[in-house]
């Protein structure tokens, strides 16, 4: 596989990369401290084409590949892992499952003003009581004619109280258990739908987290993504995704920890030389470039294979598992290379650390992405191929 970046995509790092030197960096200290950050910054992300970088252009898109989204998500998470999440949650959780599963007329009616950045996207699977376990979701959608309603409760939603459609999963059928799983297009003004941020995080204190609540939401049929019993499905291929995002923005804290760190090898002397200069600083610094150039390359491949519309729900697992881990490791050494410094918000290594621990377990926790390896190796999973691929790019399918 050819990783060399093409002069577009080395266009979009460099002007992500300047994005985040101007509008984001500046100001991250007070938005962490505050606990939100400034809501016009989604807009501007719009009108640089990032709400849809990889959204085939007949649908509001950019009309870039996978790969592209990966630098976005890399770039953005090294200014805060509140945007790469953004990003990942509207982009790769939310618009790419519209296009892969949705009907023209929902991709006309969400998928188009997502794409744009006119309207925001995220997703509900999530619950108090299920997480990594799926199958034990407790909200249920019930039809009743031309409607569905909705009663339930999701945790731990990115976007919660700005997003504008929610992708949500619930049972329509309970006696089939994972198959019995539906998905639905939620809009945020239906009736009965309320949400709540979550208050006291460890990390990404600027991102909106929080819970949505569904008292008797009254849900269209045609706001059903695929068919009923195809919820698990969606959601497995959503992940897959997801997932994909999460393992590149791992990369871009990798990147912040790396650049933080060098700078102040250079800065501060000890014993009269910098510290740049002592062995064991020294052996930090390589780990981090050596886990920043490994994950760099998993991810990249699981790119590759998404573009191709490859199934790639092993490699990307790979890359999300190890990404994560070593990013969160980087980030500790971050911490240690700074010292007593390092401990204090003056330093950015301080939120970097606190950031790198929640991608360690969403999305799957670094113990599922070792039990899904290991059943790869040892024969007892196995990866069937979907009944709707990813778009392979560029998108000839979709061209006008």
């Amino acid at each position: 596989m050819d990783f060399t970046f093409s002069e577009e995509q080395q266009m979009l790092r460099k002007t992500v990369r300047e994005f985040v030197d101007k509008e984001i960096i500046p100001y991250m200290k007070e938005w962490d401290e505050r606990g939100t950050f400034d809501p016009a910054i989604m807009h501007k992300l719009a009108d640089l084409g990032l709400m849809g970088v990889c959204i085939p252009t007949k649908y509001g898109g950019s009309g870039m590949d996978y790969n592209a989204l990966a630098i976005v998500c890399e770039e953005l998470e090294r200014g805060d892992t509140a945007f790469r999440t953004a990003v990942s949650v509207h982009t790769g959780l939310n618009s790419l499952s519209l296009l892969q599963f949705g009907t023209e007329e929902q991709k006309e009616k969400y998928l188009i003003p997502q794409a744009k950045g006119e309207k925001i996207g995220a997703f509900g699977l999530t619950e108090p009581g299920a997480g990594s376990d799926v199958a034990s979701i407790q909200t249920t959608a019930t039809r009743k004619g031309d409607y569905y309603t909705l009663n339930g409760q999701k945790s731990w939603i990115s976007l919660c109280d700005s997003a504008d459609h929610f992708l949500v999963f619930a049972y329509t059928d309970k006696e089939k258990k994972h198959q019995g799983i539906s998905a639905f297009i939620v809009e945020r003004t239906m009736e009965g739908f309320s949400s709540k941020a979550t208050k006291g995080k460890l990390g990404i204190r600027a991102g909106n987290t929080g819970e949505l609540f569904l008292e008797d939401v009254p849900v269209p049929v045609d706001n059903r993504l695929g068919e009923e019993g195809d919820g698990f499905k969606i959601a497995m291929a959503s992940l897959d995704n997801g997932r994909f995002t999460v393992a590149a923005g791992a990369c871009g804290l990798m990147m912040a920890c790396l650049e933080a760190s060098v700078r102040y090898c250079h800065e501060r002397e000890t014993f009269g030389k910098e510290i740049g200069k002592h062995q064991l600083v020294q052996q930090m610094i390589a780990n981090m470039e050596a886990g920043l150039q490994m994950s760099r390359l998993l991810v990249y491949r699981a790119g590759e294979l998404k573009n191709s519309g490859k199934r790639n729900t092993r490699e990307t697992s790979l890359a999300k598992w190890q990404a994560c881990d070593f990013a969160n490791k980087a980030a500790d050494d971050a911490v240690q290379i700074h010292g007593a410094y390092g401990y204090s918000n003056e330093y950015a290594v301080e939120r970097y650390l606190r950031n790198s621990k929640a991608p360690v377990i969403y999305e799957g926790t670094r113990e599922i992405h070792t039990i899904m390896q290991a059943e790869y190796v040892l024969g007892y999973r196995t990866d069937k191929s979907l009944k709707h691929p990813l778009p392979a790019w560029p998108f000839e399918s979709y061209k006008e």
